[in-house]
């Protein structure tokens, strides 16, 4: 493990070129889930999980509530779309499945608030998918999904980063298109509110964005990597949108630029996995990289990479421990039910 200062993010960076969750720190992690008997050799703190039990999936959504994940839409092993909604339960260490969604979509940009899941936005379609500004309110309680009233005009978009403060959800940068070469990636950033229904126009993100990580620390959207217009035209890119003061400003870029990553939180620190974009020699296009962001001390660290590298996949933390299901295992497809956990 190597702790990096901005000064040597900046160097490592000049010399080489994700969901938002409600945590359930409230309940109790199985000894296997909390770390106990992690893999001491290239990759501690990371721990194999019983594999998605529908099959590979990625390009789909992660979210954590009530102290379980959930795996939402996506595409599965055949590339097609799918509604379907699998749930991991960290303390019994199974998988079971929810209601799906009235549609199979990808890229869906989800967030747990208030005891709810919410899907705003994502793409559909065979390839190249297009952006629809669809959104659904799931209630665990019922195990349904209610259809909500559209994205505004000309906002629909899949693969924004997403974060949540309150009762609003935060998307900035996503997918208008996804086409090769051309990719239609936005800088648009809007809030929504989950309880009075509204839509919030705020300023852009600095530069566009898809692929991207986001998260909501303290008062602060954090906006992380990502890319824009292409897999390979990868970014390391940190921005910050003050809540309170509606303002943007840069922060320690990350140690390594990518795309397609997941993304968790705990406590203060962001955690970044993974990715596409990869130009090195037998990677297959993918990141193992595994990274941590210190919000306080604007400082990132790196830590133990993924047992098994990964893109098109997300993450969530319940509790102290960060769960990743599924994703694609080469650049583009190669959809996996590899399930494993991080424990920093």
């Amino acid at each position: 493990m190597r702790f990096i200062t901005p000064l040597c993010v900046s160097l490592c960076l000049s010399l080489a070129t994700a969901a938002c969750v409600d945590d359930g720190s409230s309940v109790g992690e199985s000894s296997a889930a909390s770390g106990e008997g992690r893999d001491s050799g290239a990759h501690p703190g990371w721990r194999d999980l019983a594999p998605i039990a529908v099959g590979p999936r990625q390009e789909h959504s992660v979210v954590a509530l009530d102290g379980k994940v959930y795996v939402i839409a996506g595409l599965d092993a055949d590339q097609r779309n799918t509604g379907r909604v699998e749930v991991y339960d960290p303390r019994a260490e199974t998988w079971s499945e929810a209601a799906p969604l009235p549609l199979g979509l990808n890229h869906a940009n989800v967030a747990a608030v208030n005891g709810k899941i919410y899907l705003l936005g994502g793409m559909i379609g065979d390839f190249p998918w297009m952006a629809i500004g669809d959104a659904f309110e799931y209630d665990p309680a019922t195990d349904a999904w209610t259809a909500l009233d559209p994205m505004p005009e000309g906002t629909a978009r899949g693969s924004a980063a997403v974060g949540t403060s309150g009762t609003k959800i935060y998307l900035a940068g996503g997918l208008r298109s996804l086409s090769s070469p051309f990719q239609d990636t936005v800088a648009t950033f809007s809030s929504y509110d989950v309880v009075t229904g509204a839509w919030e126009t705020l300023p852009d993100l600095p530069e566009p964005r898809d692929h991207v990580a986001g998260a909501v620390v303290g008062s602060t959207f954090y906006v992380l990597g990502g890319r824009a217009n292409g897999q390979d035209n990868v970014a390391g890119t940190v921005f910050a949108y003050d809540l309170s003061a509606g303002a943007w400003s840069t922060r320690a870029p990350m140690p390594t630029a990518r795309g397609g990553v997941a993304t968790a939180v705990i406590g203060e620190t962001i955690y970044v996995i993974g990715g596409e974009g990869n130009q090195e020699p037998g990677t297959s296009g993918i990141f193992d990289d595994n990274e941590a962001y210190d919000t306080a001390r604007d400082a990132w660290e790196v830590l133990a990479p993924m047992r098994t590298p990964r893109h098109g996949t997300g993450a969530a933390a319940v509790g102290s421990t960060i769960y990743v299901p599924g994703g694609g295992t080469q650049q583009g497809f190669g959809a996996t039910d590899v399930a494993d956990a991080f424990r920093p």
